[in-house]
């Protein structure tokens, strides 16, 4: 047991879930790699400078600069040093990102922000990055995140790839809807920590143990009030065909309807055989 901790210890990050809502980053630099930065960072809800002369504009940024300017801010020109000080003011950012071919600029870059303790990612020279992006998947409010920490991007996609493949495609709906339960259940028993939070906090465990994803994902706001009243009220938790019962039927029956649907094909061809099977009898019957 001993070997097997160690082996987790040092050399790894810090995986957070950093919120940047209403937040300021730039980002410099705006051909393919800039873009994909924009892509993930427009998830956040944060506010982004990107800052790249337009002709070095990838087409993927252009498309995200016309479909998103109240988001993204583009400032048409580069980022240089012209007398030892930046021409932007990092200091007035919540993160910064480079994505630049200049390796030396983007050192200088992340020179100049650390010097003021703003966290900086050097696309590309993993050394120089105060975090790193990783592969992620995401459904809804579900989010996953895979980190190489800087040894393999490539790799890091490829089992993001994996991972999605694992997943019912039910994770992002049912995640909605218990964070929708999770706010009924504070309005109808408020309160931070204590007896009650920590009731809350049991309830909500026992309910997601005993119901599967999809029957959390069928819940709506009449079976939420219902499994509170039922559930919550009588410190119990109600199995889910009482409170969902027909939809989860309904569910069922599609299934079932859609697998005999896709198993017609393969039933005809079984009759095709039977068939070709008994004329190739008779005729050997009739021979003898």
């Amino acid at each position: 047991m001993a070997d097997s901790e160690n082996k987790t210890i040092g050399g790894g990050s810090l995986l957070i879930a950093w919120q940047l809502k209403s937040k300021k980053v730039l980002i410099v630099g705006g051909g393919e790699v800039g873009a994909q930065r924009i892509d993930s960072l427009l998830t956040t809800d944060a506010h982004i400078d990107l800052v790249s002369p337009a002709a070095g504009l990838h087409p993927r940024s252009k498309r995200f600069l016309e479909k998103y300017p109240s988001r993204i801010t583009h400032i048409d020109q580069e980022f240089t040093f012209p007398t030892g000080i930046p021409s932007i003011d990092v200091g007035t950012y919540d993160m910064v990102l480079t994505a630049l071919d200049d390796t030396a600029l983007s050192r200088r870059i992340v020179g100049a922000c650390r010097a003021i303790r703003v966290p900086v990612n050097a696309a590309d020279i993993p050394d120089l990055c105060d975090f790193y992006f990783g592969g992620q998947v995401r459904d809804g409010p579900l989010q996953i995140m895979i980190s190489t920490n800087g040894n393999g991007p490539r790799i890091a996609a490829l089992i993001k790839d994996r991972v999605k493949g694992a997943l019912t495609g039910k994770e992002g709906d049912a995640l909605t809807q218990v964070g929708l339960l999770r706010a009924k259940l504070k309005e109808r028993a408020p309160g931070v920590g204590g007896d009650v939070g920590r009731r809350r906090m049991r309830w909500m465990s026992r309910l997601c143990e005993q119901w599967s994803l999809e029957d959390l994902a069928l819940l709506d706001e009449e079976a939420m009030d219902r499994l509170l009243d039922e559930g919550w009220e009588q410190n119990a938790v109600p199995l889910p065909v009482e409170i969902v019962g027909l939809r989860k039927f309904g569910g069922v029956l599609e299934a079932l309807r859609t697998s005999w649907v896709r198993s017609l094909p393969s039933f005809a061809s079984f009759l095709a055989g039977v068939g070709f099977a008994r004329v190739v009898f008779h005729l050997y019957r009739a021979r003898r």
